[in-house]
């Protein structure tokens, strides 16, 4: 026994050093065309430069983030599949549901941290105003049809959005959408009122006027939307709402293997172009210091917490 023991703890080095030898899947665990699936878009043929083998995006959509991100808790620890994780499959779903399908913290082997964004709230063109308080008189003044959309129940949007109400003083109906796609399209098309994605698929509607920029959700105002006020400039202090995106490998994988998938995740991220089309696109690339395993580990433990006091803000009752 102790001998089998010492051999796989003195190939595990070879075995690193080989992987990977096949295609690696990273597993987007929302629907296609939202900020995650752009940002791993954008990450996958980088990480593929660092590994020397492809890195293939699936997305995997459902219950909020839960799907693909089980697919991933329980897949075989051999590093063939990485998760891009969020604040809704790490921290959001530990809280908002009762029994989630894994845990957060013990179920993933934690790669890096990579970029986080702040929401902003987004309105239909023929909305009354183009304000917060715009918006707070109009759904004061319509509490039974006022609606907001979201990318799905339990979705970071629909808490994003449910914490601005709950701020702002807003009482209206939640309409779940099956991704952020379809919800941004009925906003577009003036079927729902408002909508609170994050910043980076939220640009692209702004520019074409296809809808109104009703307030930016952090403190200051984003270098790439400098025109577009804040919600603390519009009277509420202190209000922000944001993501973050990071990687996650199954548990159980070698320390080997998961060292070598930091590396890549470090690099590609650190890669000038990534980096500035980020920037372009409302994302903050994390600072150095923040982008170790052990960051992340301990991150998520705090961001679990941090959500489920801001589920109790935001009146949420678990499922």
């Amino acid at each position: 026994m102790g001998l089998a023991v010492a051999f796989a703890a003195a190939m595990a080095p070879v075995a690193a050093q080989e992987w990977p030898t096949r295609d690696v899947t990273l597993v987007v665990p929302f629907a296609a065309g939202g900020d995650d699936d752009i940002l791993a878009r954008m990450l996958a043929p980088r990480l593929a430069q660092f590994l020397g083998q492809p890195v293939n995006v699936e997305n995997v959509p459902g219950s909020g983030g839960m799907t693909g991100a089980t697919r991933v808790a329980k897949a075989a620890p051999d590093g063939y599949e990485l998760l891009l994780g969020t604040s809704a499959t790490h921290a959001l779903s530990q809280t908002l549901y009762k029994k989630p399908p894994y845990n957060a913290v013990t179920d993933f082997t934690p790669v890096a941290l990579l970029a986080e964004q702040p929401f902003v709230v987004l309105a239909r063109k023929n909305l009354p105003g183009s304000s917060v308080g715009d918006l707070v008189a109009y759904a004061k003044a319509n509490p039974r049809t006022t609606q907001f959309a979201s990318a799905g129940e339990g979705s970071s949007t629909h808490l994003a959005c449910s914490l601005f109400n709950a701020a702002a003083g807003i009482h209206a109906n939640h309409v779940a959408y099956a991704g952020g796609v379809s919800a941004m399209r009925d906003v577009v098309a003036e079927r729902i009122d408002y909508y609170c994605p994050a910043l980076t698929v939220a640009i692209a509607p702004i520019s074409r006027q296809d809808v109104k920029a009703i307030a930016i959700l952090a403190r200051n105002r984003a270098q790439v939307l400098p025109e577009l006020a804040s919600a603390h400039e519009q009277g509420i202090a202190d209000f922000s709402a944001w993501t973050w995106f990071a990687l996650f490998l199954p548990r159980g994988v070698p320390d080997a293997l998961s060292a070598k998938m930091h590396e890549a995740a470090v690099g590609a991220i650190g890669q000038p172009f990534v980096q500035a089309r980020l920037k372009q696109s409302g994302a903050d690339v994390v600072a150095r210091e923040r982008r170790s395993e052990a960051y992340l580990q301990k991150f998520v433990e705090v961001e679990i917490a941090k959500w489920a006091s801001d589920l109790k803000i935001a009146r949420l009752q678990p499922y």
